[in-house]
């Protein structure tokens, strides 16, 4: 029995001393690990239109604005299409076969010499050149409307040749898609 009671007493002593001798590590809180995550770039391709979804998706102001028709020029009191301007209608020809709906009116100017009456006329005679020769390549002429603006519509300003030459012209307006 006083084995029993000296084994005791040593339990109870290392019990003691461990329980006063160690302190309990102090543990840092944990911070949080936070890891910037990139988001997925996603990039959206716009889709490529073809011509008749543009042409669809643009009013006739924008094409208008657009100046799809080009316009082209003559010579001093002419109104013979110009070799050189044959290529510019055989574009115009072009597009308006591939949109045949559209309706186009071919407007006739001239430059400011001359009276409002023979200019008239020319301006006539050059809308009616521009909307044959476009007939001539194969386009509905019942879709090509003309009128003549004389030398009341001037593009530019001007009193010499380079300014004449730009207000010796035809423009070309679509007027229905």
């Amino acid at each position: 029995m006083k084995k029993l009671g000296v084994l005791f007493v040593v339990l109870s002593l290392v019990v003691l001393f461990n329980a006063c001798g160690k302190k309990a590590a102090k543990v840092a809180p944990v911070q949080p690990v936070v890891e910037k995550v990139e988001e997925p770039v996603t990039q959206v391709e716009k889709p490529v239109l073809s011509d008749e979804e543009l042409f669809q998706q643009k009013t006739i102001e924008d094409l208008n604005k657009d100046q799809i028709l080009k316009k082209i020029n003559f010579d001093f009191d002419k109104y013979q299409i110009r070799d050189d301007m044959k290529p510019i209608l055989q574009d115009n020809a072009n597009w308006m076969l591939k949109f045949a709906s559209v309706n186009v009116l071919v407007e006739g100017h001239c430059d400011e010499r001359g009276t409002i009456e023979y200019n008239i006329a020319l301006g006539e005679k050059r809308a009616e050149a521009a909307k044959n020769y476009l007939a001539s390549l194969g386009v509905n002429a019942a879709n090509i409307k003309i009128v003549s603006y004389g030398k009341s519509k001037p593009l530019v300003q001007g009193v010499d040749e380079a300014t004449y030459f730009q207000n010796r012209r035809a423009e070309f307006v679509i007027t229905k898609k």
